[in-house]
């Protein structure tokens, strides 16, 4: 599995990559594995504020459908407008064309809280036991 160096990631599993004021966000690899096949994506509208830790789209799956979490806050300044109609972009290219949005960061602190590359493999290698661990006790609890 893949965590490109030079991006930033949240705990909700989406990476950010900066370019002066302007964040470039989609989710990494790892969501979109746990996702599945992706067959449909709700993003935000050009001009549209988004806020840190909120949810400004989903993506809906053969599994589930979940929220897309703002890792920093800002305006929209670009849509992959590929999506709607291409969902699946995001499991063939999680970090390239598979990218959602495009914001204008207003406050370059909530950058902070992202965490590297090699933080964000470690903090998936805990949630990949986690969920081996609770995979385990719900086994022991059927027999």
């Amino acid at each position: 599995m893949e965590f490109p160096e030079g991006l930033k990631y949240s705990k909700e599993h989406e990476w950010v990559l900066v370019e002066g004021q302007t964040a470039t966000i989609g989710i990494t690899e790892y969501a979109q594995e746990e996702l599945g096949d992706i067959v449909y994506v709700e993003l935000p509208e050009v001009g549209e504020k988004i806020v840190k830790d909120d949810p400004f789209g989903a993506v809906e799956s053969v599994k589930a459908v979940s929220d897309i979490y703002a890792p920093v806050s800002g305006a929209v300044l670009e849509v992959n407008d590929v999506l709607p109609d291409s969902p699946e972009t995001i499991n063939e290219d999680p970090y390239g064309d598979g990218w959602m949005v495009k914001v204008e960061m207003t406050d370059l602190d909530d950058l902070k809280d992202l965490m590297t590359a090699d933080e964000y493999a470690e903090y998936v290698e805990q949630q990949k036991e986690e969920e081996e661990e609770e995979e385990d006790e719900e086994e022991e609890e059927e027999d």
